[in-house]
């Protein structure tokens, strides 16, 4: 049975990074969500990568909704104009509501936030709570350190197997959206 991916989760920095090809990869690929009919989940934030992928998948078109948290907001990062944006208690919750409004998650180069938002998806998938697709961006070949790292978990037998994951890497955004597109649960 086919099931096709309707709405993608994008996480990502809410810096643009030291590179001009993050924010370039970040446009293009909220350019592919939109143009592609997809919706888009996002951490609500107008400011970085986030603003960056959220801002022109809404002018493509997608549906876009935005989940931020109290404490974000009282930070006074700016929530995305535009957008339905929904506030909710802490990160946990931003996190499981994400999670049961996407079919898949594209990981776009980010920080500390990002890094525990797909760590959280790999280890549900591990232990057998969800087959859902993880599709990282890997521009500028920024998520290979961490592509090691399971590498080595794997070959310091920390990880059994790498089966039980549901992980796609790709170079650019348009590779991401094929691999999206051709998706068979």
């Amino acid at each position: 049975m086919k099931r096709k991916i309707k709405t993608v989760a994008v996480y990502c920095g809410h810096e643009f990074g030291l590179y001009p090809a993050f924010e370039h990869d970040a446009n293009l690929m909220g350019e592919l969500i939109g143009k592609n009919g997809l919706n888009m989940v996002f951490g609500g934030g107008d400011v970085g990568l986030m603003g960056a992928v959220a801002g022109a998948a809404l002018n493509n078109g997608a549906h876009v909704i935005g989940i931020s948290t109290e404490n974000i907001v009282a930070l006074q990062e700016p929530v995305h104009k535009g957008i339905e944006v929904e506030i909710v208690n802490g990160v946990n919750e931003r996190k499981q509501k994400m999670f049961e409004l996407s079919d898949a998650f594209i990981i776009l180069p980010g920080g500390i936030g990002t890094l525990n938002e797909v760590t959280d998806i790999l280890t549900m998938q591990q232990i057998g709570e969800t087959k859902k697709p993880i599709f990282f961006l890997n521009t500028n070949r920024f998520w290979g350190p961490f592509h090691d790292l399971i590498v080595d978990m794997l070959n310091n037998k920390f990880i059994e197997t790498l089966d039980t994951y549901n992980v796609s890497i790709a170079s650019d955004p348009q590779e991401v959206m094929d691999l999206i597109l051709k998706y068979k649960a």
